[in-house]
């Protein structure tokens, strides 16, 4: 495998590119292809057979164009599908899961909330990670009804989206949380609309810094690091609309490549 090959990344939408982020600002010299699925968004109502299949319609998709890696940036991708595809595919996989781990090791109260899609919540490999995690742990899991649409439409922070916020915070607060685990990677986009709501003393805790170490430790094992000094090519591709990815991309518009096709 060439090292300047890119890295591929797909998510059920735009939420992936905050991971997206994460990868560009610790790996500046690769290149990376992104698959936005807006077609298909949300991933977290879907069942388990649908959701497999968008990913291995992806998957292939980025081994097409010549990936020499791949982030599932989708928590509910991830939780259902990571294990068949490095079964199926000689290709590194980089899954992304709710950061449980640092969240109950940090709590002093002994309570942590995750806010999650219905399909990384009820998946077998979620279920495993957070018993093992939570033993002492008070958890209060509640699913995002709704949330990954409205982000989709760019409702970042309209009533709607804060409506629902403050019912999802409801049952948390009332458990004393101090750390906040976002389960999905379209949520890291609502941080600034959540500490508005949130008692200062809580912490909200992301996966993207830790994707993108992951990232670079494998590729870094496998001899896949680019150490080209060659200015990268960034591309982006939606089956829905490039206007959604331009509104979240906006601070790198003039380094990336965004397209409209199908998928």
């Amino acid at each position: 495998m060439n090292n300047k090959a890119p890295i591929g990344i797909f998510d059920s939408g735009v939420g992936g590119t905050s991971i997206w982020k994460e990868i560009h600002k610790h790996l500046p010299r690769e290149a990376t292809i992104y698959l936005a699925d807006s077609a298909n968004a949300p991933y977290g109502n879907k069942t388990k057979e649908e959701i497999l299949k968008l990913c291995i319609k992806n998957t292939e998709y980025l081994i097409q164009l010549g990936s020499k890696i791949i982030i599932i940036a989708c928590n509910t991708a991830t939780a259902n599908a990571i294990t068949y595809l490095r079964t199926h595919y000689d290709i590194p996989f980089i899954g992304i899961e709710p950061a449980i781990k640092p969240a109950a090791l940090k709590s002093k109260t002994n309570s942590i909330g995750i806010l999650a899609t219905k399909g990384t919540l009820t998946s077998d490999l979620f279920y495993e990670t957070s018993r093992a995690l939570t033993l002492d742990v008070c958890v209060t899991e509640v699913v995002g009804e709704g949330l990954v649409p409205l982000i989709e439409n760019g409702e970042i922070d309209s009533p709607q989206t804060v409506a629902l916020l403050k019912k999802y915070l409801k049952p948390m607060l009332a458990a004393n949380i101090d750390h906040l685990v976002l389960g999905c990677s379209h949520y890291p986009y609502l941080t600034k609309s959540l500490q508005k709501l949130l008692p200062s003393n809580i912490q909200i805790i992301d996966s993207g810094e830790a994707v993108a170490k992951q990232t670079q430790l494998v590729l870094a094992s496998k001899s896949l690091l680019n150490i080209s000094e060659e200015i990268p090519i960034l591309k982006f591709y939606t089956n829905g609309k490039k206007k959604t990815l331009q509104f979240f991309l906006k601070e790198y518009r003039d380094l990336i490549q965004i397209s409209e096709t199908a998928f």
